[in-house]
C-alpha cells in the first residue's frame, strides 16, 4: 500500500479527485497542515463521488506532527517541479509515501533544501507550461509506483 501525502492543499476539487484515484489504487491519503477548504465541502464530495467516505484519509495538523506518525523505516518521495531528478529515476519500495505541495506555491521554501535528494519532478516535453494539474500529478506518480510493484 502507498501513501499519497497533500500538503496544504487548496483546490477542493483535487482533494476529491486525488482520494477517489487513492481508493482506486489502494493508498492511503494524508492531508497535512492548513486547508484551504473544508472536508465537508460539497466539491470535494462532488470531486470524490460517493467514494469520499470510503478513502483511507488521515488529518495532520503540522508537517511536524506527519513526521511523528511515521514508522521509524518510512520513505518519503517529494514531487515538484523544480526536482533535479525525474519520476523514472525513483525506485518505490511497498509502503512509500508520495509528497506534494499545494497548488499555487509547491513546498514550503526550506523542503527543497531539506529533501533535495529526495524530490522528483515528472518529465514534461513542453516547458512553456509550468506544472501539471495536482491530480493529475498524483496519477502519473502513484500508478508509476504501483507499476514497479507489479
Amino acid at each position: 500500500m502507498f501513501h499519497v501525502v497533500l500538503i496544504e492543499p487548496e483546490i477542493p476539487w483535487n482533494t476529491g479527485n486525488i482520494g477517489r484515484t487513492c481508493l482506486g489504487a489502494g493508498a492511503e491519503l494524508h492531508l497535512v497542515g492548513r486547508l484551504g477548504f473544508h472536508l465537508d465541502n460539497k466539491l470535494v464530495e462532488r470531486a470524490g463521488l460517493d467514494y469520499w467516505e470510503k478513502v483511507k484519509l488521515h488529518r495532520h495538523d503540522t508537517w511536524e506532527k506527519f513526521l511523528e506518525s511515521l514508522p521509524g523505516d518510512a520513505e518519503l518521495f517529494y514531487f515538484s517541479t523544480k526536482g533535479r531528478r525525474i519520476l523514472w529515476d525513483a525506485d518505490f519500495p511497498k509502503g512509500a509515501y508520495l509528497v506534494f505541495g499545494k497548488e499555487t506555491a509547491g513546498f514550503p521554501k526550506k523542503f527543497y533544501e531539506l529533501y533535495k535528494d529526495r524530490m522528483y519532478r515528472i518529465p514534461q516535453k513542453d516547458d512553456s507550461i509550468r506544472s501539471l494539474n495536482l491530480s493529475t500529478s498524483v496519477g502519473i506518480v502513484l500508478y508509476e509506483a504501483l507499476r514497479q510493484q507489479a
